[in-house]
């Protein structure tokens, strides 16, 4: 009898375990898990081998999604936006003697036929066509497309006719053409589609701090999407080094115009765990809703060590282009049907452990522990090995209810150059009350995949104080953390609303203003609002610690709107009070 209830038990187990398997996953976290390829260029390694692509483009093809970026070596496909298959796939022929391979690349469909192209001006790359891209069959559409463009961007309109767009400089405009569908020549010189106005538009100024004192700033990543009947020509700016990278948007009646610009950029993410949010595409899920996904920047190895991320978008009843980043490195619903963008998919799971306590297996060098809980995907932690038995555990201040985990692994003394595809990663997550007692909570002992970025949607949320990983293996070099990021609620107080709120604004300069406001007690962070008018505080920034912020980001010639909310591990506070400064 004991024999039949041991295994009639283990049947259970099973059942259960291949149930949380299966479970279909609900919901998402900036920057995007995919297994992001090394940087293939030895000169951009010198400080360090280390991950790295931009200039993503996503399109749906036949019921699925297919994501190319920077020189991977190939590309993905998903069914749902979270699991991405990997193809390996050179793109450039034996004679391009470059590093080059789909740099920023044009990724568009054309009848029932997928194309691609990558950047260029002298090799004269082809563009490759295929109906079957899941099998990897592709053949070329044209041997040479002869214009070549950098940063190139194709749009089929629904008239039947195709344009193309590119550009990537700080002295040289956008460009716009018709292209014969049929030779893919061009049917007339390129145009002039629009350059940036830094002496305006105080985003598009060049720096970190947007202060202009290096160099004039870089206009590049176009992309075409048409809206009831609009054409909105977008764009990366100022510089794909900066948190403040950024897509803005030009509106127009005709694919070539003339445009119109948006005052603010439509995604803009210069503030949080993962910044920026430049140089990227939009595409429709498979209910219609839009999507952008764009460069995050980490820029520490590099200049050019970037990620990806992806934001809920669309435009409001007035025709105005958005992508909805606040929150946009936290927990986010996954589409599921017809969504109103301008209402958040953020879960409202909070980050339960930021600057809290922290103890680790060891510490190689100046990498500290801290540095895995505090907010910046530039700083991490490392141990002084990559071996099996390394741990760190968080503490988060008190018990809570715990959703979902993100481990975001750094690239510590890596050795790959270039694209690998039997690398995997596997650790294992616990739990506890007392930091004594540990409880399974995540086995992945025995993973095969490449997971840079995990993120753990859990089944069921747990109540824990304390959460531990442990390393097993890595896929290169040492075991290192830039964020160990657990999220759910601390089962306290709200914070109280923001008081002394104040943004001042001078005539010297009305670009920028000094944003200043009384430090709430129980928060840890504060998202401001901004926008051109008082129902359109589209563009976010999520800052830390700190109760000041210089904004710099401002169309000179309008009137501003702002409204700042207090956050903490509990939630979110109310909003103050819609300001408008002149």
């Amino acid at each position: 009898m004991k024999k039949y209830l041991i295994c009639f038990t283990i049947c259970l187990l099973l059942a259960a375990t291949s149930s949380i398997a299966q479970q279909k996953q609900k919901t998402y976290c900036n920057p995007i898990n995919i297994d992001y390829g090394y940087t293939p260029i030895p000169n951009f390694a010198t400080q360090g081998k280390h991950r790295a692509t931009a200039d993503p483009v996503i399109t749906m093809y036949k019921g699925d999604y297919y994501l190319f970026s920077t020189n991977q070596w190939g590309y993905w496909w998903s069914h749902d936006m979270y699991h991405w298959n990997f193809i390996f796939r050179h793109f450039l022929r034996p004679e391009h003697k470059v590093y080059d391979d789909l740099c920023a690349p044009a990724v568009f469909v054309r009848g029932d036929t997928l194309m691609v192209f990558g950047s260029t001006y002298s090799a004269n790359f082809p563009i490759w066509m295929s109906t079957n891209p899941k099998a990897n069959e592709w053949k070329e559409a044209i041997h040479e497309f002869e214009p070549g463009g950098w940063d190139p961007d194709f749009f089929s309109d629904d008239d039947g006719k195709l344009y193309m767009y590119n550009g990537s400089s700080n002295t040289y405009p956008l460009y716009g053409a018709e292209i014969d569908p049929k030779t893919f020549h061009l049917k007339a010189y390129r145009k002039e589609m629009y350059f940036l106005q830094p002496f305006r538009y105080g985003w598009q100024r060049f720096g970190e701090y947007l202060d202009d004192t290096f160099l004039d700033p870089f206009i590049e990543g176009a992309w075409m999407t048409k809206n009831n009947g609009k054409y909105y020509l977008q764009y990366g700016a100022p510089g794909t080094e900066f948190s403040g990278y950024a897509d803005g948007v030009v509106v127009g009646d005709s694919p070539l115009g003339p445009f119109t610009p948006q005052s603010m950029p439509f995604s803009y993410k210069p503030g949080g765990f993962a910044r920026g949010a430049g140089h990227g595409s939009t595409y429709t899920d498979a209910w219609g809703n839009y999507w952008h996904i764009a460069t995050i920047v980490i820029g520490v190895k590099n200049s050019f060590e970037r990620r990806l991320g992806i934001w809920p978008t669309g435009f409001d009843n007035d025709g105005v282009m958005y992508s909805n980043t606040a929150f946009g490195d936290y927990p986010t619903y996954l589409p599921d049907g017809k969504e109103d963008h301008l209402k958040s998919r953020f879960t409202g799971w909070m980050l339960l452990n930021y600057n809290k306590p922290v103890w680790v297996s060891s510490t190689l060098g100046g990498y500290m522990p801290n540095n895995a809980v505090d907010e910046s995907i530039k700083t991490y932690w490392s141990a002084k090995t990559g071996n099996a038995g390394e741990w760190i555990t968080s503490d988060l201040g008190n018990e809570s209810t715990v959703n979902a985990i993100q481990i975001n692994y750094a690239d510590q003394d890596a050795t790959i150059l270039g694209k690998s595809t039997d690398t995997y990663t596997q650790y294992k997550l616990f739990y506890s009350s007392d930091n004594k007692k540990w409880k399974m909570l995540t086995d992945k002992s025995r993973n095969k995949t490449d997971v840079p970025h995990d993120y753990i949607e859990l089944p069921q949320p747990i109540k824990a104080r304390y959460i531990k990983l442990e390393n097993v293996h890595m896929p290169t070099g040492k075991f290192a953390i830039s964020g160990l990021r657990v999220f759910g609620n601390g089962g306290g107080a709200r914070p109280d609303t923001v008081q002394g709120f104040i943004v001042l604004r001078t005539e010297k300069d009305k670009r920028s203003a000094w944003i200043k406001w009384q430090t709430v007690d129980n928060a840890f962070a504060y998202n401001i609002y901004t926008g051109t008018a008082p129902d359109k505080l589209y563009n976010c920034i999520m800052i830390h610690t700190a109760n000041e912020y210089y904004f710099k980001a401002m169309d000179k010639e309008k009137p501003y709107y702002f409204q700042i909310e207090a956050i903490n591990e509990n939630g979110v506070s109310e909003r103050t009070k819609v300001m408008k400064v002149e």
